[in-house]
């Protein structure tokens, strides 16, 4: 399925010093993204923000057909004229990351947030709640204007009842709204050159209106696009399911969603002592459930702070995983390149794993052999992918490995992706004729192996 770059970090402008020059940064990146074996990117929301307080990653939604053509009404540039662009930057220098991704055969994936506004233009009285509230919104792209009828509660009765803090919330089935989100989605597609989207805090909406904007047939340059699309359904395994049931229900294109069961889990492998191996074969998990709607990930924008943190120890084992694993793979921009985890051209990064991923990561799994120390699996190969032998060790001070039975009689393997606690190169081995051979990994680290042509 190829492998997504999540191209941002929370406050990533201020962070690198490219406020609103983001859209160039990533830019300037594509050939190299390209090189390394990505397939898209993963873009901030693009639509002008409310930015109250200061500048913002997008996410307090004010005007969406603005990305950053309009001036914004709270902010100047420091020659007192009004700002046009958002934080990332103007219209035209998105336009042209996304040209110049589509020109690498790069898929560009916008972030869509359709539960909440923020940044009202004028307060309104509510008569259901007998209060005023900011809910007049009169955009300077002066399409899509919203009023108090267009947020819950509202003369339509919302199925849903979960707000995102005190922005308000959509009221899908006004079918102002409904029309106003599925234009929106469709202009994003064919004028702006969108290939699909991240929707944001899909738990707040009904499922419904993914689906509508996934039943639709979209057109660019007189060629109908594929439309793809992963829900930010951040909940339990479960949950998970029956929101994919819902969405995917007679959808001519189908959604994905993050694997946040196999986050945790990951986490709990990485920051946790004593972490049994066995539960990387164990269920519960969209890559395992339903791995043709998984999206895996180790880390995004959402996990800083205490409330949810990151992962802090031994990252590259949870990237080892998913990018080996069944899966769509996303990988996080702050740990490939402000943290130095993309390691080009070397043996022990998330470039190798990628490269890993897009030449060998094909056809089913198998887990040849796991216990609480040591897991090895198989990936068997499809098309022009040729499979491999992945092997995790957890102990923390000796190599592992162990005899295993392979799909492969009398081949020789080459080690091509490992990290860990000693530096020393796994050596190649060689499977006997009834297909068995020894694999091992360093000590609290991975081998990726690839049978030799």
């Amino acid at each position: 399925m190829g492998v997504i770059m999540q191209a941002f970090y929370w406050d990533c402008p201020r962070l690198e010093g490219k406020e609103y020059q983001w859209w160039n940064r990533v830019r300037d990146e594509v050939p190299a993204l390209k090189t390394a074996g990505f397939t898209a990117l993963w873009l901030p929301p693009a639509s002008k923000a409310a930015n109250v307080g200061g500048m913002s990653m997008g996410y307090d939604v004010y005007d969406y057909y603005d990305l950053g053509k309009y001036p914004q009404k709270a902010v100047r540039t420091i020659n007192g004229k009004d700002e046009v662009r958002t934080w990332f930057g103007s219209e035209e220098e998105l336009r042209s990351l996304v040209r110049a991704a589509h020109g690498k055969g790069l898929k560009v994936y916008a972030d869509l947030v359709l539960n909440h506004n923020n940044g009202a233009d004028a307060e309104e009285f509510n008569p259901i709640t007998n209060r005023t509230w900011w809910t007049h919104f009169t955009p300077h792209s002066g399409i899509f204007s919203r009023d108090w009828t267009c947020f819950n509660p509202s003369p339509y009765r919302a199925p849903d009842s979960t707000a995102f803090g005190d922005m308000p919330d959509l009221c899908h089935i006004n079918p102002r709204v409904s029309t106003g989100i599925l234009n929106h989605a469709k202009w994003m597609i064919e004028e702006i050159g969108f290939d699909g989207f991240r929707y944001d805090f899909v738990k707040g909406f009904g499922a419904w209106i993914v689906r509508a904007i996934h039943d639709r047939s979209y057109t660019r340059g007189g060629r109908p696009v594929e439309l793809f699309g992963i829900g930010e359904c951040w909940a339990g395994d479960d949950y998970i399911d029956g929101w994919l049931d819902e969405v995917n229900s007679w959808a001519a294109q189908r959604v994905g969603a993050f694997d946040f069961p196999l986050r945790y889990r990951l986490k709990e492998l990485c920051d946790s002592y004593g972490f049994s191996l066995r539960r990387l074969a164990d269920g519960g998990v969209l890559m395992k459930d339903r791995p043709f709607e998984a999206v895996t990930f180790v880390d995004n924008h959402d996990f800083r702070g205490d409330d949810n943190p990151g992962i802090v120890n031994d990252k590259m084992l949870a990237y080892a995983f998913i990018l080996t694993h069944e899966g769509y793979p996303c990988v996080f921009w702050q740990d490939y390149y402000a943290w130095g985890l993309g390691r080009a051209g070397e043996h022990n990064g998330i470039a190798a794993l990628v490269k890993v991923h897009e030449d060998n990561a094909g056809g089913e799994t198998s887990v040849l052999h796991v216990d609480d120390d040591l897991y090895i699996m198989q990936r068997s190969g499809m098309g022009g992918q040729k499979g491999l032998i992945f092997v995790m060790n957890n102990r923390g001070d000796a190599w592992n490995g162990a005899w295993v039975g392979t799909q492969w009689n009398n081949t020789k393997f080459v080690p091509v992706a490992w990290r860990g606690r000693d530096a020393r190169i796994p050596r190649e081995q060689q499977t006997q004729g009834d297909g068995r051979g020894e694999f091992s990994a360093p000590p609290r680290g991975y081998a990726v192996y690839v049978p030799r042509d």
